[in-house]
């Protein structure tokens, strides 16, 4: 992936310098790097690698699905806590995940922490169940399944 992004500013550094003009001009450089994009895009099969921009828009999905979850829980945890009567049921719940490999896991376990509401206490030595402290568990069980599940997809489309 890398490799095909050093690959892609050579390409762009190449339309820049066969460019005939005086000043070399930042758009030229941008049309380039386009130009590249295409050409990556139709040879990326005999990289042998997928396309490199495919990880970069799974990237950019699983940041917007974190600012979702932030956004949604966000108002999850004002309704309940500008409420007269706080009716909350804190508790731990073990989650068995499908997750592999320590940058998953740590990846897994600060999108959960980071979002409001929810905080990972511990990973298994094996590092197939994560342990979550929810701050109400009644109401929020199967949104924060939910919410787990998809941030692991999400992470699977990037790690993998």
């Amino acid at each position: 992936m890398f490799g095909q992004f050093i690959l892609n500013l050579f390409i762009a550094l190449l339309w820049l310098l066969l460019s005939d003009e005086d000043i070399p001009q930042l758009t030229t450089f941008f049309t380039g790097f386009v130009v590249g994009i295409g050409i990556l895009y139709i040879m990326h099969r005999f990289f042998g690698t997928k396309f490199y921009l495919r990880r970069v828009t799974k990237i950019i999905l699983l940041i917007l699905i974190f600012i979702r979850e932030i956004l949604s829980s966000s108002y999850v945890i004002m309704k309940q806590i500008l409420t007269p009567k706080l009716k909350i049921t804190p508790g731990i719940i073990k989650y068995d995940t499908k997750l592999r490999g320590d940058w998953e896991l740590t990846t897994l376990a600060l999108l959960l922490t980071l979002t409001p509401g929810s905080v990972v206490m511990e990973v298994s030595d094996d590092g197939e169940a994560i342990y979550i402290h929810a701050m109400d568990l009644e109401d929020s069980r199967e949104s924060l399944i939910k919410q787990i599940d998809k941030f692991e997809r999400a992470i699977m489309e990037v790690t993998r």
